[in-house]
């Protein structure tokens, strides 16, 4: 039976052991009260490190008692990275639920209470359920204003060590952007997209933009890492129902929650929205077998061949590898599918303008030319499937800032990228 503690007796001193490793939820499913205290006594427990994922809440600051990984830079997580502190995990998002269960000691989760004696997941499932049945210690925030939501899990007082009771709201996603360029390339999107297609999309301004420029559309469903606050607004227009599903037909199944108050009312209670493991929302049998599955994916910069940068610029790591692979292959199987990467044309930073389509990647290769679909700036469609690297090369170059095309079209290296998000 869970011992409960009120969160001012919660002494992770006399929890913790040297050395333990330590997974957390990421973004609203971030137990935030558990993090800022873990945080505030980690001095005193040496050896400790600990699995982050997008971080919103809590502050990090490096280097300091504790050691920090994650698979993304996203966040908090850049503070980390700038003072080096942040080691990366750079690796498809469907392997992280394996990888972590090999490592983790402690796990940190944020719960909803059904009043009956079962937890419901509340803005995550995703790689943390599967943890559950690994972790020495779980510890769960318990808050009231946490959302219910359905999954394929509920825990009871016996999967749990520690609970800790709040009225903590979910942290909320950072305030997303779009201007003139996001809004081209939203329209652009939505003239891809068909009526009835299932849907995967990332978070940040760009994807918030093509969201909300499918308002009109009909009969949408979501299949994705993660549902966003354009989610909620798809819904309420009417365009979501999920109902020409072909697999989970009149259910929106995401792995993670992530946004604000509007997003936390839709899935609360909604018996037409699911959490699903990582091994379910990435597994590529279940993607192919949607009908019109339609990723859509974020990238940093993009090279003539359809190579994919979405982890590294400007030297620093700020995106991840994630899962567009695993969901751009699930498109490019899928009837009817469309594997989508979209991306302004251009970044504007400290040393001016400058070109994200390029010559030769100025980062990693996160996701390979071989898996390379459509391309979306805000200058139009590059259709890569099926085409050799030649006309690859011609319609790469159509779509790219047109002050830059000179340039690429000999060879040169226009500019190299100073910023971009993943995501």
């Amino acid at each position: 039976m869970a011992l409960e503690l009120a969160p001012e007796a919660l002494d992770f001193s006399t929890l913790l052991r040297p050395s333990d490793h330590i997974v957390w939820g990421q973004a609203s499913a971030e137990p935030a009260t558990l993090t800022t205290r873990l945080l505030s006594q980690s001095a005193d427990i040496p050896g400790l490190s600990a699995f982050i994922g997008m971080s919103w809440g809590t502050p990090l600051d490096g280097p300091g008692a504790m050691q920090f990984q994650s698979y993304c830079g996203a966040g908090h997580n850049r503070v980390l990275e700038r003072q080096g502190a942040l080691d990366i995990l750079p690796c498809h998002y469907s392997e992280l639920p394996r990888l972590l269960a090999r490592q983790v000691d402690v796990l940190l989760l944020n719960l909803a209470d059904d009043g009956r004696g079962r937890f419901s997941f509340g803005a995550a499932l995703e790689y943390l359920a599967p943890l559950v049945d690994s972790a020495r210690l779980v510890i769960a925030e318990v808050s009231d204003h946490t959302p219910w939501t359905h999954g394929e899990r509920t825990l009871s007082a016996q999967d749990i060590h520690v609970i800790v009771r709040t009225s903590r709201p979910p942290v909320s996603a950072p305030p997303a952007r779009a201007g003139a360029a996001e809004q081209a390339i939203a329209a652009h999107v939505a003239g891809l997209v068909e009526d009835g297609a299932t849907l995967q999309v990332g978070i940040g301004g760009l994807p918030e933009a093509i969201l909300a420029a499918l308002v009109g559309h009909r009969d949408l469903g979501l299949h994705s890492g993660l549902a966003s606050e354009g989610v909620a607004l798809l819904a309420e227009a009417g365009a979501l129902t999920n109902a020409r599903k072909s697999v989970d037909p009149g259910v929106a199944v995401a792995g993670l929650v992530a946004g604000g108050p509007r997003l936390m009312r839709y899935v609360d209670r909604n018996p037409r929205f699911a959490l699903r493991a990582t091994a379910y929302t990435h597994a590529l049998d279940i993607l192919s077998a949607q009908t019109k599955f339609t990723a859509i994916n974020a990238a940093i910069e993009v090279d003539l061949s359809g190579q994919v940068n979405a982890e590294v610029a400007g030297g620093r790591y700020v995106g991840a590898v994630g899962g567009a692979a695993d969901f751009l292959r699930g498109a490019r199987a899928s009837h009817g599918g469309l594997p989508i990467v979209a991306l302004p044309a251009t970044v504007t930073g400290r040393e001016g303008t400058r070109s994200r389509i390029v010559t030769r990647l100025n980062g990693p290769t996160s996701t390979a030319r071989a898996d390379a679909g459509i391309i979306v700036t805000e200058h139009g469609v590059a259709d890569l499937r099926g085409l050799g690297l030649a006309e690859r090369r011609r319609r790469m170059l159509d779509i790219a800032a047109p002050e830059f095309r000179p340039a690429l079209e000999a060879g040169e290296e226009p500019q190299t990228p100073c910023g971009g998000y993943h995501g």
